[in-house]
């Protein structure tokens, strides 16, 4: 019996026009371009512009990929949404999605992993396709990250920006498609990357709601540490148990948080520079958008049947990596 594989079929990104630049923060806080660049590999990034909302874009990336498909809308089963930063608390910002898109026919939710959105969102996306029960199933990454850092604190506000992306799957019997996936969590690693404001446990209360804790809050070194065990650590396994060896991977597209996490993953996988998408200096760190949005900046440089790996690392702490063959 031919297995059912939940397969890539198109991919588009959407990013705010505003450019919030190194030469920017120096004016807002105790930074300078030297210090961001050589420390983070980042160079500028994207921020929404006044009234700009991420159901906007997430509408443009349903829109552009039934264009690309040259299907309706209306065929569109399932719109999962991988984000820390929607519209509202609820409703979900997928059931916004579909209605601005006029996909009258999905249905869906958000699921927070953080900078792990993405790729959690994929392989749950990935279940539906495989078991038949969705046949066209939207998986969009993204955050409005400006919406919760303080831009005062040079620890994080040098880091994130805005961006979104998303993919189609469909079913594939060639073989193409979502061969693997491997997802980790552990939640003690939550005090060292948190929002701590906002939820049950801290709801927002008018003597708190001008507090610092309302922002992302990170513990740099922590958080570097484990990312780079972890994210690196996946990538190698996930090719170690697929018996892939660096010469079998055609690219490695790796979430954007730090150009040194990325070098040393794909050191620990065994490539060179040539095989790893890299837009963090563009965009910084749009936590859940980056890898789609790499997807979509490299989709002419990607042929039919390559070997790819995604890998992310976000916090709570989660992680994981997916191993697909290239479907178009």
């Amino acid at each position: 019996m031919t297995k059912i594989r939940a397969a890539i079929t198109a991919v588009h990104g959407e990013l705010p026009e505003k450019r919030l630049t190194n030469k920017d923060l120096e004016k807002m806080v105790d930074t300078n371009d030297e210090w961001i660049t050589s420390r983070t590999g980042i160079k500028e990034r994207r921020r929404v512009s006044e009234g700009e909302v991420f159901s906007d874009f997430g509408a443009k990336i349903v829109t552009k990929i039934c264009e690309k498909r040259g299907i309706s809308p209306l065929e569109i089963d399932m719109v999962i949404v991988g984000t820390i930063t929607g519209d509202y608390v609820f409703p979900s910002t997928s059931n916004v999605i579909c209605d601005k898109a006029g996909a009258k026919n999905a249905w869906g939710y958000d699921l927070a992993a953080a900078c792990s959105g993405f790729i959690f969102s994929l392989t749950t996306g990935q279940q539906f396709v495989e078991n038949g029960t969705a046949k066209k199933v939207i998986v969009i990454g993204g955050d409005v990250m400006s919406s919760i850092i303080n831009y005062e604190d040079r620890a994080t506000c040098i880091i994130f920006g805005d961006g979104f992306g998303g993919v189609l799957l469909e079913a594939d019997d060639t073989g193409l498609g979502i061969q693997d996936a491997i997802m980790r969590a552990d939640g003690s690693g939550r005090d060292f990357l948190i929002q701590k404001i906002g939820g049950s446990a801290e709801p927002i209360t008018e003597g708190n709601v001008n507090s610092a804790d309302r922002y992302v809050f990170q513990e740099g070194r922590t958080v570097f540490k484990h990312a780079v065990t972890n994210m690196a650590g996946v990538s190698a396994e996930i090719m170690e148990k697929n018996n892939l060896t660096g010469e079998d991977v055609d690219w490695l597209v790796p979430h954007q948080a730090n150009l040194r996490i990325i070098d040393a993953t794909a050191e620990r996988m065994g490539l060179g520079r040539e095989k790893v998408m890299i837009n963090i200096e563009k965009f910084g760190n749009t936590t859940a958008g980056t890898i789609p949005l790499c997807l979509w900046e490299w989709e002419d440089k990607l042929k039919k049947g390559d070997n790819i790996v995604l890998s992310a690392f976000g916090g709570g702490f989660t992680w994981g990596a997916i191993y697909l063959k290239w479907a178009y």
